[in-house]
């Protein structure tokens, strides 16, 4: 016979499987920004636009997830975008 558990409990546990996944994709979100600012620093164009977009793909999936506000998101890239076409203007 299965053992009666409260409400709380279940929430409490769905809360902190949602947490650690939340963490994971943030921690992704970050690791793909710092990725793509090393490569803008270098000068590394070619493979900084390939950051770029993936750094993009991140930020938005994680904005259409609730897991970042939207405006954060469309602010990152804003800025992110910009850096890079100061690079590319410099080139």
């Amino acid at each position: 016979m299965a053992v009666k558990q409260s409400s709380a409990e279940k929430r409490h546990r769905q809360s902190e499987e949602r947490r650690l996944r939340n963490k994971s994709v943030k921690s992704a979100v970050r690791t793909s920004v710092k990725k793509f600012t090393v490569l803008a620093q270098k000068k590394e164009t070619v493979e900084a636009e390939a950051a770029l977009k993936d750094m993009v793909s991140k930020l938005d999936s994680a904005a259409r997830k609730g897991i970042i506000k939207k405006n954060a998101a469309a602010r990152k890239k804003s800025r992110m975008q910009k850096f890079f076409n100061s690079l590319k203007a410099a080139q």
